[in-house]
């Protein structure tokens, strides 16, 4: 915003609007009911008993408890995106809702034209929208902005202005000068070059309706400034906020941990099972309690979280703990899987070169860069991998080739460039060799990584990961933000889930050391 004094700051009348406008928010609202509509445990069979019979719901409830979810999926947008931003809604084009809203619109606007072209002037629909205009501005200002209330206020005086129409003496040219000098002195410094082509306005119904729509873009300003104002002191209470809303909704739905339940079961098991793999044949009944009491919650919990990086969004439903955020795990695993593709490719490259290349500045840049590029929607069901992947081997042959001569190396012959190019598109192969190590590495670093998540040394980059250290790096610390805070929100109840999960496991080890 702009340093001038008289120029407000922060609006915190405007965050009062915040959670009635959600219609400007791209509907996120709708997203998140969708979401959990489909991942409600009653839209899938599961043989599981669930924790209580259901119970009929009024519509109150159920108003109630969607504007529960409403509200906090809106403080935690805010909290986790840096970059939220309330935007303008946009109606479809060819929406029944636009062409009503248009029609409204211009049949207004044609009015207030045909007023001010009558014999003499008629400024009732004018004088109306210079109140309109008056309220939006005294609503930018804070209580401490005196000297541009009374200017406004004087100068805007609709008693006046009515007096004025009614003996011909309005200056309509001049009030609104007025307005846009005033709009200048209110506005963003980046809404300075709206403002300047609102002084190349002259006719007086487009520059009203040029005038609302600057006025529009200021709210959202505004509304925005206030939320950045916000948002550290939001950050400390989310949370409790989070949590309480939650404690809300799984009161008037109480199988609403069901999903989350099998998902910390099968981190449990998966657990286990490593753990009964590492276990000597004919372990003492002491050992194998020791052995049970090393499944810890924070282990399941870590890793419960790295199985959402390999979730199948398409065919089951995400943890009712973690839907807000199922879109943002799904764009890391996205970005993980093209990661994967590129280390690989670099891995075999590198292997196929020698030591020749390893050394040459910017050499893995530019194949990170072409394969980027042409792996670009690799997930969209019209991709072809395999072709991709040819073409990948062709353009890094030739760069190969290419950087090979540049430093006096000699370039591969037709058969390593047939060797290499193989070894390339052999990667689109699931059960590709070099593809699932570099997958348990950068799964292994990523474990590590949220193991020592709270300790200011980073873990080492596992052997093979280095030309991709630098991404999986920004893509681990996103990650590890969100697992962050999805546990201060919801570990009460990972808690009391994993305390009877634990529980099972250690006495069904017990049980069968006693058997052994």
């Amino acid at each position: 915003m702009s340093q001038n004094p008289d120029k407000p700051h922060s609006s915190e009348e405007k965050l009062s609007g915040l959670e009635d406008g959600q219609e400007s928010l791209d509907n996120p609202d709708q997203s998140i009911r969708k979401r959990i509509r489909q991942s409600a445990p009653g839209s899938y069979r599961d043989d599981t008993p669930k924790s209580s019979p259901p119970r009929p719901v009024s519509v109150e409830e159920l108003m109630e408890t969607a504007k529960g979810v409403t509200n906090m999926a809106l403080a935690h947008e805010i909290v986790v995106n840096g970059d939220f931003q309330i935007k303008p809604a946009e109606l479809p084009e060819h929406s029944l809702e636009k062409k009503v809203r248009d029609i409204v619109h211009k049949a207004f606007w044609d009015c207030l034209e045909a007023q001010l072209k009558e014999d003499p002037p008629t400024y009732d629909h004018a004088i109306k929208l210079l109140g309109e205009i008056k309220e939006n501005l005294l609503s930018f200002l804070l209580p401490g902005h005196t000297r541009l209330r009374n200017q406004i206020t004087e100068v805007l005086d609709l008693d006046l202005i009515k007096q004025e129409a009614e003996n011909g003496a309005l200056d309509i040219s001049k009030l609104v000068e007025f307005v846009i000098g005033m709009m200048g002195t209110l506005c963003a410094p980046a809404r300075d070059e709206e403002i300047k082509k609102l002084k190349d306005i002259h006719e007086i119904v487009p520059l009203f309706r040029a005038i609302f729509s600057v006025l529009d873009l200021m709210k959202m300003d505004m509304a925005n400034f206030a939320v950045s104002s916000i948002r550290p002191k939001l950050m400390q209470q989310s949370a409790e906020y989070e949590r309480k809303k939650f404690q809300e909704f799984l009161e008037k739905q109480p199988n609403s941990l069901d999903l989350v339940t099998n998902w910390l079961q099968e981190a449990a098991d998966d657990l286990a099972k490593l753990r009964s793999n590492k276990l000597p044949p004919h372990g003492s009944g002491d050992g194998a309690a020791g052995e049970a009491s090393a499944l810890c919650s924070t282990a399941v919990q870590n890793q419960a979280y790295l199985k959402l990086l390999k979730w199948d969004h398409v065919n089951r439903p995400f943890p009712e703990t973690v839907l807000m955020d199922q879109s943002r795990f799904q764009e890391i695993q996205l970005e993980l899987e093209q990661l994967l593709l590129t280390g690989t490719v670099l891995l075999v490259t590198f292997s196929a070169a020698g030591s020749a290349l390893v050394d040459i500045p910017g050499f893995a840049e530019k194949i990170k860069t072409i394969v980027k590029v042409l792996l670009t929607g690799m997930h969209l069901p019209s991709f072809n991998l395999k072709e991709s992947l040819a073409t990948i081997g062709e353009k890094v042959c030739a760069e190969v080739n290419s950087c090979l001569s540049q430093h006096g190396f000699t370039p591969f012959t037709a058969e390593r460039e047939t060797v290499l190019k193989g070894q390339i598109q052999a990667v689109a192969n699931p059960d590709n060799t070099i593809c699932k190590l570099i997958d348990s590495r950068i799964q292994k670093f990523l474990e590590n990584y949220l193991a020592s998540s709270h300790q200011k040394s980073l873990p080492a980059i596992p052997g093979g990961l280095g030309p991709i250290q630098r991404e999986l790096e920004e893509i681990a610390v996103k990650y590890v933000r969100l697992v962050n805070y999805n546990k201060m929100v919801f570990s009460p109840y990972y808690d009391a889930v994993l305390a009877k999960i634990l529980t099972k496991e250690e006495s069904q080890l017990v049980g069968k050391s006693k058997e052994s």
